[in-house]
């Protein structure tokens, strides 16, 4: 996948947002104002930062050298999946999902409630 690709799944996610955070070197994507995936638009390799409970960030370095933690946020919950390498796209497409369910699980019960079908 590539930069574009990667925007458009996510605009496809229920709610999401984006926006340039604090530069014009990344884009952000949000649901309910809060961030689940980061496009790094200025790296020399095409690069997205996903947020993934411990365990599974974890097991993502382990199986693809297309991993790496997200060292701009907490490396315990964030990963550097670089699309040029090794990844698939279906699998990139996971994470993405992964990520925007890890934002989701985590709002309150009412919010969350809206987003049970998805």
């Amino acid at each position: 996948m590539n930069a574009e690709e990667v925007r458009n799944y996510c605009l496809n996610l229920k709610n999401t947002t984006e926006s340039f955070p604090f530069d014009d070197v990344s884009l952000v994507f949000k649901v309910e104002n809060k961030m689940y995936l980061l496009i790094s638009l200025d790296a020399a390799e095409a690069n997205i930062a996903v947020k993934c409970d411990p365990e599974q960030a974890e097991m993502l370095r382990d199986r693809y050298s297309a991993v790496e933690p997200a060292y701009h946020f907490n490396k315990k919950y964030w990963n550097n999946i670089y699309m040029d390498r090794d990844m698939p796209d279906d699998e990139i497409k996971r994470w993405i999902d992964h990520s925007y369910h890890e934002v989701i699980r985590k709002l309150p019960k009412k919010i969350r409630e809206q987003y049970a079908d998805e």
